[in-house]
């Protein structure tokens, strides 16, 4: 078997998912945050939630979520206030937290930009539609 050509497309993703993860990286250093801590700032921008909710979401067991928000909450970056309807006990974003999470969903942006922006939306949405499908393949 020929070894695989760097010039193909699997070769090439893979090149791109490595180099988008260290360039999704760099702010989230640069913030003096941990890898990881920034998926707990996007899904806690969307709304507040309890911590057992974001467990799940995150797919993070409760202990280990629980001292990455006790280190977060010590940064002034998350804060437990009651969250939903019922007004659980849960978390949200400070002040703080919601900048560095926009600052870092921009970056995110540009990166997605630079990805795609040479598509049409209808190109973009085949795109990202064929990256799904491929990815469910793989978790088969």
């Amino acid at each position: 078997m020929s070894r695989p050509s760097p010039r193909s497309a699997l070769y090439r993703l893979i090149e791109a998912g490595q180099l988008a993860h260290q360039a999704l990286l760099v702010p989230v250093l640069e913030k003096g945050l941990e890898p990881g801590d920034d998926a707990v700032l996007f899904v806690l921008g969307r709304s507040g939630t309890t911590e057992a909710d974001l467990a799940n979401e995150l797919g993070l067991p409760l202990d280990a979520l629980s001292l990455r928000i006790e280190r977060l909450a010590e940064r002034d970056l998350v804060t437990r206030q009651a969250v939903g309807p019922l007004l659980e006990p849960g978390l949200a974003l400070t002040d703080r937290g919601t900048r560095i999470r926009n600052s870092l969903a921009d970056h995110w942006a540009q990166l997605e930009e630079a990805l795609l922006g040479e598509l049409k939306p209808k190109q973009r949405k085949r795109f990202t539609a064929a990256l799904g499908r491929f990815v469910d393949l793989l978790r088969l």
